[in-house]
């Protein structure tokens, strides 16, 4: 793409994972960094950098304006020395300088090396930390885990098939076993493995192995797989799944009002099917007369397959070294499946063929018994059944950050009468279907971003974002965040044509209770429950509470606006610069959070600072001070953790 043309998409796209845009003044490790990332990223096909750019500070929408490069030919001979020697195998980017607005600009672009030259690192630091890959729009250090990715075609030790130090063969459960045998039969009667001892068979399924003493010890996999109960609360305490019922469509916060938990602990073996009818005894049911049947029969809302490939992705797919449970979430009006783990898939291969797991082993044991697929069909299989019964198809989110998966399941039917009337309320002509389905995912939701809208239309990511901007042109939504942490809330003239339930609808300047903004900017609630609680009402058919709701005036940690600041405040950000000396940014945020309790992406994002930064370097010295007070005092590192100022805002600096 020429240099034009990258500047135009710089500044019509929300998430830009091929473009980057720096200053680039003269070489620097930034500009090194995102290189080394598109040389990585496996399937991007590359990315190009623009340079000679800068993003308007001034500006509340991401834009971005031609500042120029001083020394052109210097930067380019400098930019060609440093991929020829910095890295371990030398990148030979292709670029090209051009005029725009009377002021010289470079584009680089960098192209995707061969799988067997991956991964490309800083030779200086070495592996893994001196490796990045390219995440959404940031560039991010390796993981012990990308290096399996880059290495997938090389044997190596996975999690799941290391012998746990300590376990017993005595834990592994005989009748879980024998379950095996069963299903295996049932699919494959005349399996070899069926022939062999308990002892073979376990060592073939790499569930069994020696540890350095030669002793034979249990496996990762055959504890989770075939483990005993007591073998699993000893060894894995966490790994669990917690079925939490939570009444209306957002989270519950207020204490007396506490959601419904059912735990659920298992050998995998038998946890899969718990975990689907736990969902199948409480889901919603549609009415269903076949043609000539005499009887009615009640489907669930969500099919049966759907469920089953959800369940067993979150189960088979989640990372085993974070001690955390999967999270089944059941509101009113949809289904969140959380796990912990992001997904080792690039987002824009999600359906393609081919999978990539974290747990071979255990996936070829759930998958030698028909739980699970080997072939990476799973989220395609889910799109098509969802399509096919009418149903919204699911959204994915894979949050690197705080290494979380989520798939969410919306229970409403696309599209039917009543939602034509409701989108006609809108006052908008010439909605399209994809249009239609999008202001529909809202009203369920209260929020979208650029990747739910490709998932609910399957179109690429320019036409979403040029969808979801002409919504805010239309006074429709409401843009918050920026780059690749852009979404969209409802405006006062959404909402107005939304029921007046308290529980579930709130002006637009009081900002969206329950819609924590993850840190990839999508705004789906991040509930981490650590304790039960019983609903008087919980057992309600709609799933609703039958208590009124009390209104929340300004939610914790709610994502604002700079316009939504007072007029002096947006005066002092705009009159900030880039360089602020720590004075003079304390007392910023100190004057930020007199007005509003706003967490550290908030304030990052307001401020256009890093968060990390802003967090180590200012927001915890001054919480150490008693200058900030946390609204979680008992949990610092809460993911909906906010700060206030001490001081009363007229005395805030």
């Amino acid at each position: 793409m020429s240099p034009l043309e990258l500047l135009r998409q710089l500044n019509e796209l929300d998430e830009r994972p091929r473009i980057e845009a720096k200053t680039a003044s003269e070489m620097g490790k930034s500009v090194l960094e995102t290189i080394c990332a598109f040389a990585n990223e496996p399937g991007l096909g590359g990315g190009w950098l623009l340079l000679g750019v800068a993003q308007d500070e001034q500006s509340f929408w991401p834009q971005y304006e031609v500042v120029g490069i001083p020394d052109l030919e210097k930067l380019q001979s400098d930019l060609a020395t440093q991929c020829a020697t910095t890295f371990n195998i030398p990148i030979r980017p292709q670029m090209d300088a051009a005029q725009i607005q009377g002021k010289r600009v470079l584009s680089v672009f960098v192209p995707e090396v061969p799988n067997a030259s991956k991964p490309i690192f800083f030779t200086a630091v070495g592996l893994p930390k001196g490796a990045y890959r390219r995440v959404g729009s940031a560039d991010v250090r390796c993981t012990a885990e990308d290096l399996a990715v880059f290495y997938s075609d090389r044997p190596a030790l996975s999690l799941d098939a290391t012998v746990v130090r300590d376990g017993e063969m005595q834990e592994i459960d005989p009748a879980c076993l024998a379950e095996y045998r069963r299903l295996r039969r049932e699919i494959s009667p005349g399996a070899e493995e069926l022939a062999w001892d308990d002892a073979d068979l376990l060592k073939a399924l790499r569930c069994a192995d020696a540890d350095p003493q030669g002793v034979i010890r249990p496996t990762v996999s055959g504890l989770l797989i075939f483990g005993t109960s007591l073998a699993l609360r000893r060894h894995f305490p966490m790994v669990r799944v917690d079925y939490i019922r939570v009444p209306g469509r957002q989270w519950v916060e207020d204490p007396h009002r506490r959601f419904e938990t059912i735990e659920l602990r298992a050998p995998l073996i038998r946890l899969v099917g718990r975990a689907i009818n736990a969902i199948l005894d409480d889901l919603p049911k549609a009415f269903s007369l076949p043609e000539n049947a005499i009887q009615r029969e009640d489907l669930p809302l969500i099919p049966v397959r759907v469920l089953r490939e959800a369940v067993v992705n979150a189960l088979m797919h989640r990372s085993y070294r974070l001690h955390s449970p999967v999270q089944i979430i059941r509101y009113s009006n949809r289904l969140e499946i959380r796990n912990p783990g992001y997904s080792l898939v690039a987002e824009e291969r999600w359906g393609d063929p081919g999978s990539v797991t974290r747990n071979p082993h255990l996936a070829t044991v759930l998958h030698e018994v028909n739980f699970a697929e080997t072939k990476g069909s799973g989220i395609r299989v889910m799109r098509q059944l969802m399509r096919e019964g009418n149903l919204t198809p699911p959204t994915l989110e894979s949050d690197r950050q705080k290494d979380l998966f989520v798939a969410t399941f919306l229970f409403h039917h696309f599209l039917g009468p009543d939602d034509w009337h409701w989108l006609h309320s809108l006052g908008v002509d010439g909605l399209s279907d994809e249009d239609a389905r999008a202001l529909v995912y809202v009203r369920e939701t209260l929020a979208i971003d650029n990747a739910a809208y490709r998932d609910l239309n399957q179109v690429d990511v320019l036409n979403a974002s040029q969808h979801l901007r002409r919504f805010r042109d239309q006074g429709l939504l409401m843009q918050r965040g920026k780059g690749s942490a852009t979404y969209y809330v409802p405006t006062d003239k959404f909402l107005a044509t939304l029921p007046k339930k308290s529980s579930e609808v709130m002006t637009a300047s009081e900002g969206l209770s329950g819609k924590p903004e993850a840190a990839s900017g999508r705004p789906f609630p991040n509930p981490m429950p650590s304790k039960q609680g019983t609903l008087p009402d919980s057992h309600a058919p709609d799933g609703k509470s039958s208590k009124p709701e009390a209104k929340s005036s300004k939610p914790e940690g709610e994502t604002i606006l700079v316009s939504q600041l007072s007029a002096s405040l947006q005066s002092r950000i705009r009159g900030l610069g880039k360089k602020p000396d720590g004075e003079t940014l304390r007392g910023l945020i100190l004057a930020l959070c007199s007005e509003n309790a706003l967490s550290a992406a908030d304030i990052a994002r307001l401020l256009g600072r890093t968060r990390d930064h802003l967090l180590n370097e200012h927001i915890r010295p001054l919480v150490g001070s008693g200058d900030l007070v946390p609204t979680l005092p008992d949990h610092p590192k809460h993911p909906r953790q906010a700060y206030r100022s001490a001081r009363p805002k007229e005395e805030a600096p």
